[in-house]
């Protein structure tokens, strides 16, 4: 069947199906290829028992024919050896306009049907079923979270592979068929993830089965890795590592034999690679298997329309046939296309699939569409946990200490994944180290199939059976996470910040498959993608301005409020706190921002735990005005404006004794929203309380400054919130000389604050020119020695 090294796969010799049998799985394809271009036109007359007419079809055609013939003719394949071999699969499709052909094998196997009863195995039911495909109120035409059995909708390509080793990690008995899309397969993403199968250790993992599906179109030009040779595609695959498997043809007799015996061929060759490898206890990365499947774009849909090719060329993605109710040339051509699969002899009279065929498919939760691996909250165990409070860094007073952030938090998930072995990982694209996260390498060393040298065993924490999963490609990663979360399982994921945009595509289509999630009653909730951003706009101080972009926060409030969540803990114990929290949550994207360097400290673990229950919190210790009503409200977000904050709130009360300052620390953004928008967003009143009616506010925040007046707009006195902020300047800066260049340093602050008070726009002249004066010596100092000034880079709350 193969030459020795596995490297070259000729077409198999044997017959694999019998007479019988490929005589009943062309009729079962022929159903699926029906039910999906049914989808596609028809509103009336399911089944064709009367002549076709113009009322029968939707008035607007919408739906992607081009590559359902091929995900159907493998998803009913992949059926085939579930049944002989008792598999425990799911099926993954990368084509983003797939669902016909994902759809129909779902309602032919009954679980349409059975979460959708509307949608019943008769006339009625398939009527509906027609009727509801990409139409108003319906369901749409890429596989999403309401179609069973899907973990990856394909809105954007480029996810399906990594996607489907996310879901292999950690299932040791799962098999992950994922077809992979021409088109798809020209995309950044995909072709990094193809490098995934360096991350998979056949003792403890799953398998996946990449099956990428040549039809040689985009939507209207011709895919690259159709037109090169067959000798330069499987070299490809063979450098990727992998196994290339060749199934090509547009005979449907022919074809059915060849993937019958080529997809066997690769179902057993995953088996005996597990066999070997669980048997000797030794985790070599074999050659893993993956198919080639050549077929026509449209496979059995009209070869010719109005003289054009349409068949095994572009024109057939979309709707092959148009204009149905103006043109009664295209009407007998559809009519006569889909009588060409002969309904009458695959449904009975009251539009049941006959029962011959019925048998095909898999039972209970053997099918794919109804696999609990492909709706993971039902297999969701919750994460055994530390008690996070052992972690804390004990404060004596605030403001007095420095420490690194995310030192603590580190160690914090060093101790979930020993206690969670089976189903948690940390993923980071080459930064765990950088980002003091490395105390988790007591607990696992990093995933790593590929070649081991002698020097690796100096620090470099390689090992076959590691959990620590690093990649230097972002995409990957959180296409890993993701499937790894919605299979059921929990992960923490962190990144740089400059670089965390990388994802941000990636995270639009997790947020929005979340939000659509919750509006499926029968999905369970899966565990939150919790993604920690560090290495901050604040702390560039060798990258420089490359580095500087906290804009990632500006995407996540765009998305629905139901699933997103934003924290920005200042120090050690309220990040411990934060993210305690959040990895026991459940269907939210949490975005944590933290820097890694090392900080001033201000809140003890009581009072931490406190101030991220809240949310937003008077920080009395840092306050003048108890009893009375402040001059000012100085407020922060994030970990270096806080510092600037406070410092310039000594600087005016060393100034101006009298003065009233309240000081505020926001570390749940969304409390900023009023509660009619978020669910954590504070009410007006307490709003109120906090910020006052007509006091000025300066607001020293993280990111960009528009954004904290996006999320206030609404708010009573958002005429006096002043906001800075990142403002796009930035080189190779000491931290408070970048502060100066964005006007988010304590000098900036106080006279800014000064301006604003209206019994200090006068007398505040002299103390105005004194503070611009020290940040003229501040940038003269980094300038010439290269770091801020001791007396200022070293500042600790006085009081």
């Amino acid at each position: 069947m193969t030459t020795s090294d596995k490297s070259v796969i000729p077409f198999p010799v044997a017959e694999t199906l019998s007479p019988d049998e490929l005589v009943r799985i062309n009729a079962y394809w022929r159903a699926c290829t029906y039910l999906a271009a049914g989808m596609i036109y028809l509103r009336d007359n399911p089944l064709l028992k009367e002549p076709l007419k113009p009322e029968h079809i939707k008035n607007r055609l919408l739906g992607h024919w081009g590559s359902s013939p091929g995900l159907s003719f493998t998803y009913i394949h992949l059926n085939r050896l579930i049944n002989k071999y008792g598999l425990n699969a799911i099926f993954l499709a990368g084509p983003g306009h797939g669902a016909p052909g994902v759809l129909a094998p779902v309602y032919l196997e009954s679980t349409y049907s059975e979460i959708y009863p509307n949608k019943s195995e008769d006339e009625e039911g398939l009527l509906q079923f027609f009727k509801e495909f990409s139409f108003p109120g319906g369901i749409g035409s890429h596989c999403t979270p309401e179609t069973p059995g899907s973990i990856h909708e394909g809105g954007e390509l480029g996810y399906s592979v990594s996607h489907a080793y996310g879901a292999a990690y950690d299932n040791p008995d799962l098999l992950v068929a994922v077809v992979v899309g021409d088109g798809e397969s020209e995309t950044g993403p995909l072709a990094t993830s193809w490098h995934s199968n360096k991350f998979l250790n056949p003792i403890r993992d799953g398998a996946v089965l990449p099956i990428l599906h040549l039809n040689g179109y985009k939507i209207n030009n011709p895919t690259l890795l159709s037109r090169i040779s067959h000798e330069e595609l499987e070299r490809l695959f063979q450098g990727y590592g992998y196994t290339p498997y060749f199934v090509e043809g547009s005979d449907p007799e022919t074809m059915h034999q060849l993937m019958a015996s080529v997809l066997e061929e690769c179902v057993l060759e995953i088996k005996r690679i597990q066999d070997e490898s669980r048997r000797t206890g030794i985790p070599n990365r074999p050659r893993w298997p993956m198919i080639i499947l050549r077929s026509p774009k449209g496979w059995t849909g009209p070869k010719e329309v109005d003289g054009h090719k349409v068949e095994g060329f572009w024109r057939s993605h979309q709707v092959p046939l148009a204009g149905m109710k103006e043109n009664p040339a295209h009407l007998k051509q559809l009519e006569d296309w889909l009588r060409s699969y002969k309904p009458e002899e695959l449904f009975d009279s009251t539009g049941k699939l006959i029962p011959e065929l019925k048998i095909l498919a898999p039972k209970g939760a053997l099918r794919m569409s109804a696999n609990p691996h492909a709706n993971g909250g039902l297999l969701r165990k919750a994460l055994r946990m530390p008690d996070f409070r052992n972690y804390a860094l004990a404060l004596a007073s605030p403001g007095k200490v420095t420490a690194e952030n995310t030192r603590p938090l580190g160690k914090f998930l060093r101790d979930i994944m020993s206690g969670n072995m089976n189903n948690f990982r940390v993923f980071g694209p080459d930064e765990n180290s950088s980002n003091k996260l490395d105390d988790i390498y007591e607990a696992s060393k990093k995933t790593w199939m590929a070649d081991i040298l002698p020097e690796d065993a100096d620090d470099g924490q390689l090992s076959p059976d590691g959990r620590v999963m690093e990649m230097l490609s972002e995409h990957t990663l959180e296409g890993w996470l993701e499937g790894y979360l919605l299979t059921g399982r929990h992960g923490f994921f962190s990144t740089y910040e400059a670089f965390v945009h990388v994802i941000d595509s990636m995270f639009n289509q997790h947020a929005k498959w979340l939000a659509m999630s919750k509006a499926v009653p029968w999905r369970a909730a899966v565990s939150s993608l919790n993604l920690l951003i560090t290495s901050t706009v604040w702390r560039q101080d060798h990258n420089g301005f490359t580095h500087q972009d906290p804009g990632f926060l500006d995407l996540v409030v765009n998305k629905s409020p139901s699933v997103t969540r934003i924290y920005l803990p200042p120090d050690v114990n309220c990040l411990l706190s934060v993210a305690n929290h959040c990895l026991q949550t459940t269907d939210y994207i949490n975005v944590i921002v933290c820097d890694k360097q090392k900080h001033l400290q201000y809140l003890d673990m009581d009072a931490a735990i406190k101030h991220c229950t809240k949310g937003i919190s008077i920080w009395e210790w840092a306050s003048n005005d108890d009893g009375c009503e402040p001059d000012l409200v100085m407020a922060s977000a994030g970990d270096i404006p806080t510092k600037e904050a406070l410092a310039a709130t000594v600087l005016l009360r060393e100034n101006f004794p009298s003065i009233k300052i309240r000081f505020i620390n926001v570390v749940d953004l969304y409390k900023l929203v009023p509660g009619s928008e978020h669910p954590h967003g504070l009410s007006d009143r307490d709003f109120d309380s906090l910020f006052t009616l007509d006091k000025p506010i300066i607001f020293n925040f993280h990111g960009y400054p528009w954004l904290i007046h996006r999320l206030a707009y609404r708010r009573n006195n958002h005429k006096n919130l002043h906001v800075r902020g990142y403002k796009e300047k930035g080189s190779i800066n000491t931290p408070l000389e970048l502060a100066i260049q964005n006007e988010t340093d304590r000098f900036s602050l106080a006279i800014d604050a000064i301006d604003r008070i209206p019994t200090l726009r006068v007398s505040g002249a002299h103390v105005k020119q004194k503070l611009r004066d020290q940040q003229i010596e501040c940038r003269s100092y980094a300038y010439e020695h290269g770091i801020d000034r001791p007396e200022d880079d070293q500042w600790q709350w006085p009081y």
